[in-house]
């Protein structure tokens, strides 16, 4: 017979049990195996909204870059966006700040994708790895002058 779980059967219930448990400190009854692995699955949701924001940014700078006739507003204002978010998840996260070469690296390639869902380019005419300092990714006056 198999005994379903708090945690298995309502996940926000179980959080607010486990805060309970950890305010009143009855560490005796905190289920450590499950908080142990939501904690482990924070710090990778961090990583990954770096590298979708990333993706996101690389692949509109890609396009302004590639596609100088359709520039608008709107990618300006996505460019603006995401260098923004990017720099508030570094300074609330300065560990992340060693993982960057490897986020850009990655989330580049979601910018490829990006730009051959939303663009007529063919991402494999343009290069195969980033080639932007991060200097023309992150600095705002760079790249959307024009």
């Amino acid at each position: 017979m198999q005994t379903t779980t708090l945690y298995e059967q309502d996940f926000y219930a179980w959080t607010q049990h486990q805060v309970e448990l950890l305010r009143s400190g009855q560490w005796g009854q905190v289920d450590i195996e499950n908080l142990v692995e939501e904690i482990e699955a924070l710090g990778r949701q961090e990583r990954q909204e770096l590298r979708n924001r990333l993706g996101v940014l690389l692949g509109h700078l890609l396009k302004w870059r590639y596609q100088p006739e359709a520039r608008s507003k709107s990618w300006a204002a996505t460019v603006q966006e995401q260098r923004r978010e990017i720099q508030d998840l570094l300074e609330d996260n300065p560990s992340l700040k060693p993982y960057l070469a490897e986020a850009m690296t990655k989330g580049y390639r979601k910018g490829l994708d990006l730009v051959n869902r939303e663009t007529p380019l063919d991402p494999k005419l343009l290069p195969q790895e980033c080639p932007f300092s991060e200097a023309e990714i992150f600095e705002q006056t760079v790249e959307l002058e024009s």
